[in-house]
C-alpha cells in the first residue's frame, strides 16, 4: 500500500487479544542494506542470530504490468534466519495481487527486510522497507497501490498469506507489506488482499510466530531479535 504513512492500527482479535488492525504497505528495492549473515548464536534457540539490516529509503516504484500465466504454479521461496518457507501464489483468485507480489520478489524487494511485527497466536507481518526503523515500522510501501477485493468467502486460516492495509484504504488494497496467519483461524473479515498460502515450511512461519517480543509483557509487537528475510525467489512450474 504505497501511500500508507500511518503506524500500525489495531484490528479486532478474539480470545487473548483485543481488536487489532493489520496495517501496512510495502516497498523497497535491492539497494540500501547488506544481506544479514547468520552466526551460530540463537535468539531464542529456534532462530539464528543475525545483524539487523538498515531501513531502506522511500520507494517510488511504478505499478507493475506483469501478468502471471495462470496455467503454471508460481511459488515464492523465502529464506529467513528462522528457516525457509514457500508461498504458492493464488493466481486464479488474486491475479493482480499475485502479480504485484511476484514483481516485488523479482526486483529483490523483500531481500533484507525484517518481520517487523509478531502477533502471537495471530499473524506475523513483514515487507516494510522501513521495518527496522522503530519510528516508521508499519508505514512503508513500494510507491504504488493495487486494489483487488478478495473472494467474499475467504477465510484467513493457518498458513494463508494476505496483504496488510490501513483502516482507511478500500478492501483489497495492497502495497508490499504482507502477513501470514499463525492462528488456526484469524477470524478476520474478507478485507485483506489474498496472496496465496504457505505450502512448504509452515513450521518456520510458526517459529517466527513464537519468537520473544521486545516488550515481554505484550503479545503483539516487534520481535526482540531481528527476523530477516535473507532472500525471496520466484519460480514457476
Amino acid at each position: 500500500m504505497s501511500r500508507l504513512r500511518s503506524p500500525l492500527a489495531l484490528l479486532a482479535l478474539l480470545g487473548a487479544f483485543a481488536l487489532v488492525l493489520l496495517t501496512g504497505c510495502g516497498s523497497s528495492d535491492k539497494g540500501g542494506s547488506t544481506q544479514a549473515q547468520t552466526s551460530t548464536d540463537a535468539s531464542s534457540g529456534l532462530c539464528q542470530r543475525v545483524a539487523e539490516p538498515a531501513p531502506k529509503p522511500e520507494q517510488h516504484l511504478r505499478k507493475p504490468t506483469l501478468r502471471l500465466d495462470p496455467s503454471k504454479r508460481w511459488d515464492v521461496q523465502m529464506t529467513t534466519n528462522c528457516g525457509s518457507f514457500t508461498i504458492r501464489l493464488d493466481v486464479a483468485h488474486a491475479p493482480r495481487t499475485a502479480a504485484s507480489f511476484a514483481y516485488l520478489v523479482k526486483r529483490g524487494f523483500y531481500d533484507n527486510l525484517v518481520f517487523h511485527r509478531v502477533a502471537t497466536g495471530f499473524v506475523v507481518q513483514a515487507g516494510d522497507p522501513y521495518g527496522s526503523d522503530p519510528a516508521r515500522a508499519g508505514s512503508g510501501g513500494p510507491g504504488y497501490t493495487v486494489v483487488e477485493p478478495p473472494p467474499a468467502n475467504l477465510r484467513y486460516w493457518h498458513g494463508v498469506v494476505a496483504m496488510a492495509k490501513s483502516g482507511t484504504e478500500p478492501d483489497g488494497a495492497s502495497g508490499s507489506q504482507f502477513f501470514i496467519v499463525t492462528a488456526q483461524d484469524a477470524q478476520l473479515p474478507p478485507q485483506y488482499a489474498l496472496v496465496g498460502r504457505v505450502v512448504k515450511g509452515l513450521e518456520a512461519v510458526d517459529t517466527i510466530g513464537v519468537e520473544p517480543l521486545q516488550d515481554p509483557s505484550s503479545r503483539d509487537g516487534p520481535p526482540a531479535e531481528p527476523i530477516v528475510i535473507a532472500s525471496a525467489r520466484l519460480s514457476s512450474h
